[in-house]
């Protein structure tokens, strides 16, 4: 506060040209005169007991941090925070949406097509000129055998997972209006096929082949439907016999 009390008001400048090419050489000329005073240095190899040093000194330093960690109580994550969390991400993701901004679109020439398949050549003709050459090694009965082996422990292994992870757990989907229209639209299209291909067949037969055990089949059915038949109209003819005499008897009594 102080410090702004004593500062007096100032009149704002524009930024020239001049101003930025001053600004520019002054940059410059601090480069140049940084590196003026750097002298001349001998460079060492990398031996490989620095290497060791080095590594030691990485090791000793996560040990270090690691001790001056205290002890931490572990929350459970509820439903609340997951809620939270979800509502963060798509704040961060509107407000990054927010702050791009607009763009103009390019079209892809050919000239562009032809530059970005150049570069691809070219980084594939790097890549290969930075392979040293190698050797090739014969493909015993052994390498197969291993590589049979540990195809079938990662297939062992696979299974196993999914079997904790996915077998036997439904997955969730949320009923929307739109899976509800789509899944109304689906019956009425299968209805509709449905109906058309009924259509389609209705008055129409299949022809069977009659075998002799087939009309023996048939015979016995209709020799069995007969007796049946028969049996139960005999029964029914003797019923109203009795009757009939019945009602005699009653008139003349």
């Amino acid at each position: 506060v102080l410090y702004k009390e004593n500062i007096g008001k100032a009149t704002p400048t524009p930024v020239t040209p001049e101003m930025e090419r001053v600004k520019r050489n002054q940059e410059i000329i601090s480069s140049v005169l940084y590196k003026e005073n750097v002298g001349k240095v001998t460079p060492t190899p990398i031996t490989p007991e620095m290497e060791r040093v080095k590594r030691n000194q990485e090791i000793i330093s996560s040990v270090l941090y690691k001790e001056n960690l205290g002890r931490a109580t572990p929350t459970p994550v509820t439903p609340e925070m997951e809620r939270v969390k979800r509502n963060q991400e798509h704040i961060s993701s509107v407000v990054y949406k927010e702050g791009l901004g607009k763009a103009t679109p390019t079209p892809v020439t050919p000239e562009m097509e032809r530059v970005k398949r150049n570069q691809e050549h070219i980084s594939s003709v790097l890549y290969k000129e930075q392979l040293a050459k190698g050797t090739p090694t014969p493909l015993t009965p052994e390498m197969e055998r291993a590589k049979r082996n540990q195809e079938n422990i990662s297939s062992v292994l696979y299974s196993d997972s999914f079997r904790k992870q996915v077998q036997g757990k439904a997955a969730y989907v949320l009923d929307t209006p739109e899976m509800r229209r789509v899944r109304e639209t689906q019956k009425h299209i299968s209805t509709v096929k449905y109906h058309e291909d009924f259509e389609k067949s209705k008055g129409s037969f299949t022809p069977v082949v009659t075998d002799p055990i087939t009309e023996r089949v048939k015979k016995n059915m209709q020799d069995f439907s007969d007796i049946s038949y028969r049996g139960i109209q005999r029964r029914v003819v003797e019923m109203e016999q009795k009757r009939v005499d019945q009602d005699q008897e009653n008139l003349t009594g």
